[in-house]
């Protein structure tokens, strides 16, 4: 594994730096296939890479992804939140960004479909990434084989309560969804993962320094030749002092407005 963590102060230096790893990679490859994440931390990336001027019409994008059984047209929907958050701000060609059909008759046919359409891409150059306080990435939850591929995934209580701030109430929070699986994410030439707040630093550092096991997804990080961390100075905190078990060399104690080495 190779690792790099870098500390931000908050939100806007983490999406500053978030969205000088997206920089390089357009300067680098001229259609690059990015990955796309839902929820909080990611936002701050997408809102900042919206007043760069880029032109992203050439890139192809995948979401990590979907609901199960919300209504056509559904805000909550992470199709919805996609289009609203990155596609449109962003300029993405929306024909060039799939997101998995929670909506089909066959959930389980929709998740195949959406893997043979990642792997027909040539893969994801750089996947954005959140962390759940239980470990989940995308949504996998706690117990998610570390080689799984795309799936029907049953949420845990603990993911519907944290998402349910996204609904008129708990009990219209989806039980299930379609989403990439661990195994799926790790094929991803790069890792960023974006991780904000006090209550993520536990479950951050047991994520980097802990056991890789299937009781926190998130481990599997571990597992990857290349993955970089921004993280906001809170939910760095747990870290202090694990230098040593982070590749000294590559620790960059606060980064603010700074784009990554070599951006």
């Amino acid at each position: 594994m190779t690792l790099a963590l870098y500390t931000v102060p908050d939100a806007a230096g983490l999406g500053a730096l978030g969205a000088s790893f997206v920089e390089v990679l357009l300067r680098d490859r001229p259609e690059p296939v990015l990955g796309l994440a839902t929820g909080s931390s990611p936002v701050p990336v997408y809102r900042h890479l919206a007043t760069r001027g880029l032109d992203l019409s050439r890139v192809r994008a995948f979401a990590l992804d979907e609901y199960v059984g919300l209504p056509a047209g559904s805000e909550q929907s992470y199709a919805a939140v996609i289009d609203r958050e990155v596609v449109r701000p962003l300029g993405l060609d929306p024909g060039r960004v799939a997101v998995p059909d929670g909506g089909a008759e066959d959930p389980a046919q929709a998740a195949d479909a959406f893997e043979r359409r990642l792997e027909q891409s040539g893969g994801v150059d750089l996947q954005l990434l959140g962390i759940g306080h239980n470990g989940h990435l995308a949504f996998n939850e706690p117990g998610s084989p570390l080689d799984s591929r795309t799936r029907v995934e049953r949420l845990s209580e603990t993911t519907r309560r944290a998402n349910a701030r996204f609904f008129p109430s708990l009990t219209e929070v989806p039980r299930f969804c379609i989403t990439q699986g661990l195994g799926t994410i790790r094929r991803a030439r790069h890792l960023l993962l974006l991780v904000r707040g006090k209550g993520k630093a536990g479950i951050l550092e047991r994520a980097l320094t802990g056991p890789v096991d299937a009781d926190c997804p998130a481990s599997i990080l571990q597992l990857h030749p290349r993955v970089t961390v921004i993280a906001d100075e809170a939910a760095a905190s747990g870290l202090e002092g694990r230098e040593e078990i982070l590749l000294p060399a590559e620790w960059d104690r606060t980064v603010g407005e700074h784009g990554p080495p070599g951006g």
